[in-house]
Formats: structure tokens, C-alpha cells, sequence
């Protein structure tokens, strides 16, 4: 329940805040966009396409490829058909530097990328017109090195699709907020975006230095803050648009980032066995038997569960779904502790098709 109310506090304060944007910028630099793809994603053109649309005067867009067949290419190509009057480009990145084929794609298109002011988000990312003016307005503040944003999940028509964009509103995003009250900041990066300037990268020994990391957004953030500088929580919030999963799929993700979790925040994963409210508040019910006061206790985990999944979800990250999909918040609350209890006592991950082992951070390809 204390858990519940940080968070609640935690999403007011983001609300709140998030009203005040900074004053505008009369000249903002020109911006290389960087965008590593590999297979295809739902809604994928829309989601090219909506960085093409925005109220921003200079910027480019590198798509990198590690293959010159890779399917998404063709739709940049039909890209740069709508779009003549923007630089768009595909980078074959075929050279591989570590173990996460995105880093890799990542250290070899920043070498192509024309601007200092860079910024990276997902193939899966559909941003809103002000989206890029936003960040990197938020990006010139004194003693900014990195901006990143919250999202929230759009679901496919599948029950364990709902389940994926639930967690992400009800779950992650909370996280993340009380994670930025309890440590006085944030001090990691969301792959959603990762904007920043080039000096900023290159004193953290480029993006080479985290080729063989699976959470390379976790670790480019938390290096940026470790050199002094602020990591921001943007205004804006983007979408990403969720496959169909099947509900062994949606486990295996799932699975996949309570392990990464694990394996970059040990501390707090281990107190990620705290937040779990519903299960707690029903072992209660159980452990004392039913007795009068603890259904008062229980009604009262029950309702602030809910105030902080509508905060989170409707507040701050505008998730139009979640109303209608709150009422399977008891079978994802009973779910976590499963998933969390099998990310604890494995290192293995499947992540693109290909399974890897998990060492401190480091993935190791499992032959």
C-alpha cells in the first residue's frame, strides 16, 4: 500500500509538472535521428511515417540495416517516396561489434550522422508532430545530458496484447516514476528515446563500450549521469505499437525484461517483491483468516491499486485502452510474482530469435 502511494504521489508530481513546459526556443540545432531495424514491427510505416511530420526546421533520418534485405528497408524506400523534401537515408551497418546486433548498427550509423545533437528511439515508436521540438528543447536545459520518454503500449486484438500494454501502464511506468522520487532523478534511459549530444556519447566511450550490453538504454543513461549530468524525463509520450502476442509469447517477454531488470538493477529488483499489492493484500486475507479488520486492509490495497493504475495509465500516459481493460488487472498483478520469481533464478534470454546467456548485464550468445 506504501508502495501504491509512492507511486500515486510519484505520477501527480510527473502530471503536474508536465504542464509547465519550458519557454520555446527560438534556434534549435539540426538533429540526426537514428533508427536500427531489424524484422518488422505492427503499424511499422505510420510509425516511419510520423517522424517525417514534424514541426522541426533541420533534421535527418538514418535507418540502419545489418542486411540489405531486411523487410522494413522497402517501406523506407516508399519513405523516401512520400517524403523527397527529407533526408532519409538506409545505412547498411554489417560490421559487428558485440553481441547486441542494435548497438552495433547504432556505433556505425552515429558515424555517418551529419548533427552533433543525436537522437535514437525504437522501429516500433509513433511520435506526435511536437514530438522531436519537445525533446530537444527539454535537451538545451543547463546541465542536461540525456532525455528520454515515457510510452504506452497499443495493443493488438489478443487477450495477452492487452495483458503486455496493461503492464506497461499499470506497472512500468509507475516504476519509473517512483523510481526517479526515490533516487532524486533518473539514472537510466528508456529506449522509447534516447536524445543527446555527440561529445556526451563519445565521453562514454561511444556506443561501442555497450555492444555486448542487452539494456543498451539502461546503461547509455546511466553512464551519461555517472559523468555528472541530468538525465530528463521528457513532456512528451509516445506509443509503441504491441504485437499480437500469444500468452506464451507475452511470458517470454515478459520473462526477458524482469531478467534484464535483474541483471542492470539487482537492488531493485529485488525490491520490485515489495510493489506487488494484490497478491499481498490476498496472502493477508489467508494468513489471517479472514478476520474483520484485514477485508478493511484489503479494500483499502484494492482501491489504492486502482487510483494509481488510472493515474498512471489516463493522467500521465494518456492510455486511451486502459479503462477498458482494468478489469484484468488482478490476473496481471497475480501473474508478476510468478514471472518475477522465474527471473530470478535464470540468466537465459530469447531476444530476436536468437537466445542468449546473461552475465552481469552482458549478453553471450548461447550456441
Amino acid at each position: 500500500m506504501g508502495y501504491c502511494g509512492l507511486c500515486i504521489w510519484a505520477a501527480a508530481r510527473y502530471a503536474s509538472q508536465s504542464k509547465h513546459r519550458l519557454a520555446p526556443i527560438t534556434s534549435l540545432p539540426p538533429v540526426s535521428l537514428l533508427k536500427p531495424l531489424k524484422g518488422t514491427d505492427p503499424e511499422m510505416y505510420e510509425s516511419f511515417r510520423s517522424h517525417c511530420l514534424q514541426d522541426y526546421a533541420d533534421y535527418e533520418i538514418l535507418f540502419g540495416v545489418s542486411d540489405v534485405s531486411e523487410p522494413a528497408a522497402e517501406l523506407v524506400g516508399k519513405l523516401q517516396h512520400e517524403f523527397p523534401q527529407h533526408a532519409i537515408k538506409v545505412v547498411l551497418c554489417d560490421k559487428k561489434l558485440g553481441a547486441n546486433g542494435k548497438v552495433s548498427s547504432l556505433a556505425q550509423l552515429v558515424a555517418v550522422a551529419k548533427y552533433d545533437a543525436l537522437l535514437v528511439n525504437d522501429s516500433d515508436i509513433r511520435v506526435a508532430p511536437d514530438y522531436l521540438r519537445t525533446v530537444i528543447t527539454e535537451l538545451q536545459a543547463p546541465n542536461t545530458g540525456l532525455v528520454t520518454c515515457l510510452y504506452r503500449g497499443i495493443s493488438a486484438n489478443t487477450l495477452a496484447s492487452r495483458l503486455e500494454s496493461l503492464a506497461i501502464s499499470t506497472d512500468f511506468a509507475p516504476g519509473v516514476l517512483a523510481a526517479k522520487q526515490i533516487e532524486g532523478g533518473l539514472h537510466f534511459g528508456l529506449g522509447s528515446t534516447l536524445a543527446f549530444r555527440r561529445k556526451d556519447l563519445e565521453a562514454i566511450g561511444g556506443f561501442e563500450a555497450i555492444a555486448d550490453y542487452l539494456a543498451d538504454d539502461y546503461e547509455i543513461g546511466k553512464r551519461i549521469a555517472e559523468h555528472g549530468l541530468q538525465i530528463r524525463l521528457s513532456n512528451s509520450v509516445v506509443e509503441t505499437f504491441l504485437p499480437a502476442y500469444s500468452f506464451g509469447g507475452f511470458l517470454s517477454h515478459q520473462l526477458r525484461w524482469a531478467r534484464t531488470i535483474r541483471a542492470s538493477r539487482p537492488g531493485g529488483y529485488a525490491g520490485l517483491l515489495l510493489t506487488y499489492t494484490l497478491p499481498w493484500a490476498a496472502l493477508s486475507v489467508v494468513l489471517a483468516r479472514g478476520a474483520a479488520w484485514v477485508w478493511i486492509s484489503f479494500l483499502a490495497a484494492v482501491l489504492l491499486r486502482i487510483m494509481m493504475a488510472l493515474l498512471s495509465g489516463v493522467s500521465v500516459l494518456r492510455d486511451r485502452e486502459l479503462v477498458r481493460s482494468l478489469w484484468l488487472l488482478p490476473l496481471r498483478d497475480f501473474l508478476a510474482p510468478f514471472v518475477w520469481l522465474a527471473g530470478m533464478f535464470g540468466r537465459k534470454v530469447l531476444w530476436r530469435g536468437e537466445e542468449f546467456e546473461l552475465n552481469r548485464g552482458r549478453l553471450k550468445r548461447v550456441v
